[in-house]
């Protein structure tokens, strides 16, 4: 009878063990790699919608800084998940606060940092754009009120008297066109008023879309496909 005959029989619980160890061992280095590589990129990216904001405050290019407001945030969630965004949305705010104050950093977290997470989760969710969009014009809009509260309370003028002054001429203006002898009433001028913040929030909100569209595509990042209609205008295969 040779040695190896004469030896007992592995038992079969220690090979289980033995084969969860090995997976354990197997497991642990990617989780050693996923733990920094998600803060920094979520530092990174964070600092990304910083700067835009920074940039664009101090030496502003138009509109085409300001799309990109809400998109590194919401890279962040569909990278690392609703935790990681909101730590972005944070550091944002608290780095911008450092670099300009508290007051600008408001600004831009209310309603920029809050429409990334926002946006991350919706196009996490893989929702249409029709929905995506219309959470983020009334984000967008609750946004626009605020500013306007916070700067009133910090100017100590109303300047929600300018935005009705602007849209009273733009209401006259159009009556002029129409050849209407009547002239606008307070509540048609506040209405009036609210549907042109609420239309420019909407058309912001599709710019900001198609612009993700093109660029996360690139990165490896998708979101959701957008309507027919727009893929044939933009002559995209996708």
């Amino acid at each position: 009878m040779s040695i190896s005959d004469s030896l007992p029989d592995e038992d079969p619980s220690t090979k289980t063990q033995n084969t969860l160890l090995e997976k354990e061992q197997l497991r642990r280095p990617s989780l050693k790699v996923d733990a920094p590589l998600r803060m920094v990129e979520t530092a990174f990216l964070a600092s990304t919608a910083s700067l835009i904001w920074f940039i664009n405050f101090y030496f502003p290019l138009g509109p085409v800084l300001r799309i990109f407001f809400p998109v590194p945030i919401a890279l962040v969630y569909l990278r690392w998940g609703k935790r990681a965004a909101w730590m972005a949305a944070v550091t944002s705010g608290l780095l911008l606060s450092v670099l300009m104050g508290p007051v600008r950093s408001l600004l831009f977290v209310m309603p920029f940092a809050f429409m990334g997470v926002l946006l991350g989760a919706t196009w996490h969710r893989r929702v249409p754009w029709m929905v995506s969009i219309t959470l983020g014009t009334l984000l967008g809009t609750l946004g626009v009120f605020f500013r306007l509260w916070l700067l009133s309370i910090l100017s100590g003028e109303d300047l929600w008297i300018y935005v009705i002054n602007q849209v009273t001429e733009l209401i006259e203006w159009a009556f002029l066109r129409l050849q209407l002898l009547a002239s606008p009433s307070v509540f048609l001028i506040q209405l009036g008023a609210i549907a042109l913040i609420v239309f420019n929030n909407f058309i912001y909100l599709f710019m900001v879309h198609l612009a993700a569209w093109l660029l996360l595509d690139r990165l490896g990042n998708s979101i959701p496909r957008p309507p027919q209609w727009v893929q044939v205008l933009m002559d995209y295969e996708g």
